[in-house]
This record gives C-alpha cells, structure tokens and sequence, in this order.
C-alpha cells in the first residue's frame, strides 16, 4: 500500500490510463469498463480497476501539474510495478489551424519546470513517448477513423500567467502544436524506468484564436481519446 493511492497489491492492473480530473477517470471506468471496482479515494483522487474486450486496466486520477502527477506515476511504477501508463488529458492549441476537439498524441514534451534541470545536474533531457505505444495509438486512430496528429508539446508548471505577452512565441516558432501541464513529467519518468508511457489530448482550447470547445464536444472527443487509449493495450 502506497502513501497516497493505498490500493493493496494485486488491485491495479499493468496497464493505467491516467487523468488530471479524478471525476474523468470515475466517468471512464462507469462508462467504457466493465466490472469496474474503486481501489482508491484517498484525498478524492480516485482510482479504478475494471475490464475492457476482457483486459484488465485500471484508471487514476492524478491531479493538475507535474509535481502532483509526479507522486501518482512514481507510486504506480515504484510501488504497484505498472507496465503501461497511458495520460488522457487536454491540452491548449498553439496553432491557429488546429481546432478545438482535436487529438494530439504527444510525440515529445519540453517545460518549463526545473525537475529535469535538477536530474540531469543542468544539463537538458527531451523526454519522448515510449515508440510503440506511439505508433500503435496512430495506427488505432487511423483504422477507428479518428483524425489526429502527432507531436511535440510544452509542459508548463503556470496555467495563468498574464506578464509576458510573447509567451508562446518561441514554442509557436519551434513548432509545438500545445500546451499542457503534465506530459514532461510522464515522459522523464518512465524514461529511468522499463515502463512505457504516452500522452493523448485532446484540445480543450486554442490559446491563440481564444476558441473555447463547448462541454458537449469536449465529452465526445474525450471519448474517442479514451477509445484511442483502450484499444492499444
């Protein structure tokens, strides 16, 4: 039993999608598992364990941000010896052409936390996606007829930052197609492991063109993410 999932051995399976929103991660396993059993409530940040085509996956929730993310991942691989972590998360478009509802897989991810900074004794790390969990996911997507498009994205530890108007211009220029505040974190993670991570997002919004997607939207295409997710394992 870890220190803040407290699932006993056995209960999470090999393969964990993981979700920023708890709630996210309760709507997939009441929704697209079957026999779906709550191995965790601890501070709310819920976790599941059900079934899907007959596999066995659980679903975590972990919090907004790297550092918080980091305690989850750290304790699914360290202490319940997972293989496959999945993000399941959204992301803010950094190009004009990308629409809300939209699917990135995330290819790589920069930041600008310091958490690799302080690993690699100030020396830069690009943290990458595991290669065959990448491939598969488009593949999937390609064959359910899922549009999506593959990636680098920006990690950031400030969802509000308001002093620097020409924030996103270097991201934009390097071709990052978004922003989110978790994926650096995965990838750095599972990278000193032998565990395999990818991230999928979906676009919540375009930070650029300020369009917002509407509630109904964002609920089909989190699903067809999930899909994407479900169907590679």
């Amino acid at each position: 039993m870890s220190i803040h999932i407290g699932a006993q051995e056995g209960e999470i399976a090999e393969t964990v999608l993981i979700s920023g929103d708890p709630l996210r991660a309760k709507y997939v396993a009441e929704n697209m598992l079957t026999d779906a059993v709550c191995y965790s409530s601890v501070r709310n940040m819920l976790g599941y364990t059900g079934k899907y085509n007959g596999k066995k996956v659980s679903v975590q929730g972990t919090g907004m941000g790297q550092s918080s993310l980091a305690i989850y991942v750290h304790e699914l691989i360290h202490d319940y010896k997972v293989k496959n972590i999945i993000r399941i998360g959204t992301c803010g478009a950094l190009k004009t052409d990308i629409k809300v509802g939209e699917i990135i897989i995330a290819q790589g991810a920069s930041t600008d936390a310091n958490f690799n900074k302080i690993l690699f004794k100030g020396l830069d790390f690009a943290p990458m996606a595991d290669f065959k969990l990448l491939i598969s996911s488009y593949e999937k997507a390609c064959k359910m007829g899922i549009d999506v498009r593959v990636g680098n994205v920006f990690s950031t530890d400030l969802f509000y930052f308001k002093n620097d108007p020409d924030r996103w211009k270097i991201w934009i220029e390097h071709k990052v197609l978004c922003t989110d505040m978790e994926t650096s974190m995965l990838y750095t993670l599972a990278a000193g492991t032998d565990v395999k991570a990818l991230s999928i997002l979906t676009v919540s919004d375009n930070i650029i063109t300020g369009e917002m997607s509407s509630i109904e939207d964002r609920e089909k295409r989190f699903r067809e993410m999930v899909k994407i997710a479900l169907n590679i394992l």
